[in-house]
């Protein structure tokens, strides 16, 4: 299972969206190099304010392409970076991985996903009723986070739009992911 990197952002400075960049470096334990997000603890503002000592595992946000033609067809036009995303990549299904699968992006970087992105009401800043397309329930009554996933740097590197994503599964049970 493969997938390919369509877009890599940061940003230095607290704001939803991130603009998009030519490459972006990873560094190992940290996250995105210039990035408000970088860092061993948690630098989300929510986050902070529970507990600022927690771990990070919120590093690197990687989101699909595939959920900006889902929400445009409900009449909403988002692209690469706008929804604070750090990688956006096409043709991996990254709701369905499990815990603790590595990413292997470009010719060196490894993320480990830590679980999915909790969707907040600053989407609904964005474009007024686009948080409803990014969670919702299911028919269940379950709660469905479709905003992408959340990882941490396990290896560093350069990551560049056009660059294979390679999916290493872990080992034993799988655990679905749940919101970090």
């Amino acid at each position: 299972m493969n997938g390919v990197v369509v877009a890599v952002s940061r940003n230095e400075v607290y704001s939803f969206t991130k603009p998009n960049r030519e490459s972006i470096t990873l560094l190992a334990g940290l996250g995105v190099e210039g990035d408000v997000h970088a860092g061993v603890t948690v630098k989300h503002r929510s986050r902070v304010a529970q507990d600022p000592d927690q771990p990070n595992l919120r590093q690197v946000h990687l989101i699909h392409e595939e959920l900006f033609t889902e929400v445009a067809g409900a009449g909403f036009r988002v692209g690469a970076g706008e929804l604070g995303e750090n990688i956006t990549t096409r043709g991996l299904d990254l709701l369905g991985l499990p815990t603790g699968t590595l990413l292997r992006i470009g010719e060196q970087a490894v993320v480990e996903v830590t679980g999915l992105r909790n969707p907040c009401a600053q989407i609904d800043g964005l474009q007024q009723g686009l948080l409803k397309q990014v969670v919702g329930r299911d028919g269940s009554g379950r709660t469905v986070r479709k905003a992408g996933v959340m990882s941490v740097v396990t290896v560093g590197g350069v990551v560049r739009p056009g660059d294979v994503i390679r999916v290493e599964l872990p080992q034993g049970v799988h655990r679905p992911l749940e919101r970090v």
